[in-house]
């Protein structure tokens, strides 16, 4: 009994043939059928998600060619502005060494005019002194002489010539004081 049981339980778990030829024939028709109706459905989905995701791509590939451009845009105007300040200040620096020398050749003629100025000034208060001292040397001169002559001395073309003589002398003796 054994036997016949140990063979009668296996082909309890064989199907017959006609079972496995009609579940062929249901399992064809279901194929038939998902392939002919879900299928395009699914490769439909499949393309558009497909064609989503290369777009998606495709948008990135250009934002980061458009984040690239603008990127090196920038550097370049960042590269000229630092050009531009730079020769912004050469050029501010030039100018202000020009200035300072302008205004350095302005002083230093402006302090030339003005010592000439004095130098004219004082030669021209050294002529009025000399005049007046000639003036006041002739008269006491003459005031010495009258009274050394025991006289006054009336006779302004004498009084002239004598002061001219006593100045000349003067003069020459101061040269000589100075000389030695």
């Amino acid at each position: 009994m054994k036997s016949s049981m140990a063979s009668g339980g296996i082909e309890l778990f064989i199907p017959k043939t006609y079972d496995i030829f009609w579940s062929l024939v249901i399992l064809i028709i279901l194929a038939l059928f998902f392939y002919k109706f879900f299928m395009p459905k699914f490769q439909a989905i499949f393309d558009e998600r497909a064609a989503k995701i290369e777009g998606g791509i495709e948008k990135a590939k250009k934002a980061q060619e458009a984040a690239d451009q603008a990127k090196k845009s920038y550097e370049d105007q960042l590269n000229q502005a630092r050009v531009e300040a730079s020769k912004i200040r050469d050029d501010a620096r030039a100018e202000a060494s020009h200035i300072v020398a302008d205004s350095r050749t302005r002083a230093e003629s402006e302090a030339q005019q003005i010592t000439a100025n004095a130098q004219r000034s004082i030669e021209s208060q050294q002529q009025q002194a000399l005049v007046s001292l000639k003036s006041e040397v002739g008269t006491l001169a003459t005031a010495l002489a009258g009274k050394i002559l025991g006289s006054q001395l009336q006779d302004s073309s004498v009084q002239s010539s004598m002061i001219d003589s006593l100045i000349d002398d003067a003069s020459k003796q101061d040269a000589s004081k100075s000389k030695a």
